[in-house]
């Protein structure tokens, strides 16, 4: 059994062919577009400087696009050549016999202690992080205000006489 798929199989080696075939014809498209259009302006007498410079322009970006998919499928083709030298290592098929009743597993070499059943541990005596008070105590501040906080806030005029 092979590890890897096979570069005919691959999805991104077709996509790599495929857009640099695309890049390539679009490329070669635009170049000759290019230079017709250039021939035909230097021709005319008429022709201005920006319709001759614009064509040139175009050319260099079908050439920079013709170029990107020479650079393409000349990947695809060393890409080709680097799966087929590459040797793939074979896989060992563990095979199962389904019609063996035999369920035996190969035993270890180290001998196994036999099971002991856990023992109780003693429980563990957890105090409280909080400090007891007595209920005869006063209480704190901070517990009086928070036990004030739901309660609701009469006006008693007192705003008034503090503007």
């Amino acid at each position: 059994m092979k590890t890897r798929p096979r570069l005919v199989t691959s999805i991104p080696f077709w996509v790599l062919v495929v857009a640099s075939l695309a890049a390539v014809a679009g490329g070669l498209a635009i170049v000759l577009n290019g230079i017709d259009a250039m021939e035909q302006v230097l021709n005319d007498p008429n022709a201005t400087v920006v319709q001759v410079y614009v064509g040139q322009s175009w050319v260099v970006v079908g050439a920079a696009v013709l170029g990107a998919g020479a650079i393409g499928i000349a990947l695809a083709l060393a890409l080709g050549a680097a799966a087929t030298l590459t040797r793939r290592p074979d896989v060992a098929i563990e095979t199962i016999d389904w019609n063996s009743d035999d369920e035996t597993v190969a035993e270890s070499a180290a001998p196994v202690a036999p099971f002991a059943p856990a023992t109780t541990a003693t429980p563990l005596a957890v105090e409280d992080a909080d400090i007891e008070t007595p209920s005869t105590a006063t209480a704190p501040p901070q517990a009086a205000a928070a036990a004030n906080h739901d309660a609701p806030k009469l006006d008693t005029g007192d705003d008034a006489a503090r503007r």
